[in-house]
């Protein structure tokens, strides 16, 4: 049985010396250590301490800020260690999974974590019903045509212009104009009414045409 220990702080100009003189007190054989914020699980020292622990040993944090920044990320870390056979013992909590209590702990850790999961998507379904019900709309908008659309399209369908000058005269991007093309083109082969609303009378072809002669290709 090994006694590991790992220590973190946010930012490199932070230093670990507390968290080391707790651990030193404990005779800890071997430290880990990251300079770098906890909400993200890739850091290289918690991934070296995970990588090197073994059946048997035992994990010691100054605190369980030091080790996760969330409950989610805790549990997530708690269950390799479990899958592993590794104790987890936090000094300041006074946490140690070892023990029928500390176990204990860490399935309070879960309940609320659940707790907090279902109530998040309980909020969310009542604010998607509550916008429903006054009749907003959810989701991102729906991209619309530029003024200028039909009759930029149709130059481009008669190859009169390229497809990067029909973007740069319609200010689109590639994405978004292959995206409404679509839509136009299942538009008219549905036989559905246009979309009024959205488009804008278009210029005749000729005056597009004056405007894009060093552009067609």
């Amino acid at each position: 049985m090994a006694k590991v220990g790992y220590l973190r702080v946010s930012t490199e100009d932070q230093n670990l010396d507390r968290q080391e003189d707790a651990l030193r007190a404990l005779n800890v054989e071997r430290v880990f250590s990251d300079k770098i914020g906890g909400g993200t699980t890739a850091r290289p020292g918690l991934q070296g301490m995970l990588d090197y622990l073994r059946e048997g040993d035992v994990l010691y944090v100054e605190s369980i800020s030091r080790l996760a920044r969330s409950t989610r990320d805790l549990l997530s870390i708690v269950e390799t260690l479990d899958r592993k056979g590794v104790g987890l013992i936090s000094l300041k909590e006074q946490i140690d999974t070892c023990s029928p209590q500390g176990k204990f702990v860490m399935v309070l850790f879960g309940a609320l974590a659940e707790l907090e999961k279902a109530t998040i998507l309980q909020r969310q379904k009542e604010g998607i019903q509550s916008a429903k019900a006054r009749g907003r709309n959810l989701g991102r908008p729906k991209a619309q045509y530029p003024a200028e659309w039909e009759g930029v399209y149709n130059a481009w369908k008669c190859e009169k212009l390229t497809a990067t000058a029909a973007m740069k005269t319609l200010g689109l991007h590639r994405t978004t104009f292959y995206m409404l093309s679509r839509r136009w083109e299942a538009q008219q082969h549905s036989g559905s009414p246009r979309e009024a609303a959205e488009i804008s009378p278009s210029p005749h072809l000729s005056s597009l045409e004056s405007r894009q002669i060093g552009s067609i290709s």
